[in-house]
């Protein structure tokens, strides 16, 4: 099988990281990989081609009406059997550029869109701008075949939101590789410590996301001094690049005296090393399609504490795996971090039972398996 697959860009995010280490499984599976970008930004490209995938740019100008028009030059010359859409423009993109070339096509969904949470303090020209995304996207989402949701929160939302029949939608949670993530032990600790220039005595508290609201950095800022309080040495280390949140949580963090606590990483491709540093994973999301670093962190287990979320709930339970705080409430957040850095032994309790679980449900040779089954079930849909 043929398979076409269109993406904004290849910057190493969630949707990126997981298709590439998904290709590999593909091509092994059958699959003809062509990958396809709107932008040109270095990522994971290396990485798929690697893995046999064919690399295309849709680069260049005229807005998404010149994204559809290179888009279906490049479906016409490719002649694949069946056309992927990640991502928002990526979606319009494709979805127009595979219906006029009479190309059956699917569409990943990987978060939840258009809801109040992505109101919220939205002044009037953007939240005019999201209404008229969300009738784009339900407009051209007529013309999907199949869609694949990446958790059963994100397919009951949207199914809702963007006017489908939920049977429409089949879930498919995230993958990693656990010989790529490799293990947590000792040395390979000491070393990521060691670049980070701690020492082992320190407790170092890590969130790997985008600086960005959905995110909730700044709850996680928030609650730090409350740390502090019972966890003076504490450490608090955040990996991802910079975004419309950076100039809040610079701010944050100066008017709360945490400069010589707080350490802004930037971008890094060794999140898997930070998580083998780290003695607590927060991720504080306001809220999430899936958090897919959470699969990294219960693969290598790193202790997590985790927004108390639908899409979260899918793949962490409170106490067994993980400890969860409700979304925005900096106390709350704090009492739990306090907590698992106080415990380390229920915490490496905790750790051990979300590894198993991640090496029960969420390898990637299982999630491609479940991913080649949906091409399948696609195309007859199709004819």
């Amino acid at each position: 099988m043929r398979v076409l697959y269109l993406i904004d860009s290849l910057v190493p995010g969630g949707a990126e990281r997981s298709l590439a280490a998904m290709a590999p499984h593909l091509v092994a599976g059958g699959i003809v990989l062509e990958v396809a970008t709107l932008h040109e930004r270095p990522g994971v490209q290396a990485e798929l081609a690697a893995a046999g995938a064919g690399l295309h740019s849709l680069a260049g100008g005229g807005g998404r009406a010149g994204w559809a028009r290179r888009a279906q030059r490049l479906i016409r010359d490719r002649r694949p059997d069946l056309v992927h859409t990640t991502l928002f423009e990526a979606d319009l993109a494709g979805r127009v550029a595979a219906t006029v070339c009479r190309v059956p096509v699917v569409s990943s969904l990987v978060n939840v869109a258009y809801g109040p949470e992505q109101h919220a303090g939205a002044g009037a020209g953007a939240a005019a701008r999201l209404r008229a995304a969300q009738l784009a996207d339900a407009l051209t989402a007529r013309r999907v075949v199949r869609f694949h949701a990446i958790s059963a929160h994100v397919a009951d939302v949207m199914a809702r939101r963007l006017r489908l029949p939920r049977a429409r939608v089949e879930v498919i949670p995230r993958g990693r590789d656990p010989r790529d993530l490799g293990t947590r032990e000792p040395g390979r600790r000491a070393r990521a410590r060691a670049r980070l220039e701690l020492d082992e005595r320190t407790p170092v508290i890590l969130a790997a996301a985008r600086q960005e609201h959905q995110k909730g950095l700044d709850v996680l800022l928030e609650a730090v001094p409350a740390v502090l309080e019972q966890v003076p040495r504490a450490k608090v280390v955040v990996a991802g690049r910079p975004g419309n949140q950076t100039p809040l949580l610079r701010s944050a963090a100066a008017r709360l005296g945490l400069e010589g606590t707080v350490r802004f990483l930037g971008a890094r491709q060794d999140v898997p090393e930070l998580l083998c540093a780290a003695d607590v994973f927060v991720v504080p999301s306001r809220w999430e399609g899936l958090g897919s670093v959470l699969l990294e962190a219960m693969a290598l287990e790193a202790p997590i504490v985790a927004s108390d979320l639908p899409a979260v709930r899918e793949l962490v339970r409170d106490g067994d795996t993980a400890l969860l705080a409700p979304p925005g409430q900096p106390p709350a957040l704090a009492a739990a971090i306090a907590a698992t850095l106080a415990d380390g032994d229920d915490a490496a309790a905790r750790a051990s039972s979300a590894r198993a679980r991640f090496m029960a449900e969420y390898t990637v040779e299982g999630v491609t398996g479940k991913m080649l089954a949906f091409y399948d079930h696609a195309l007859p849909v199709a004819r």
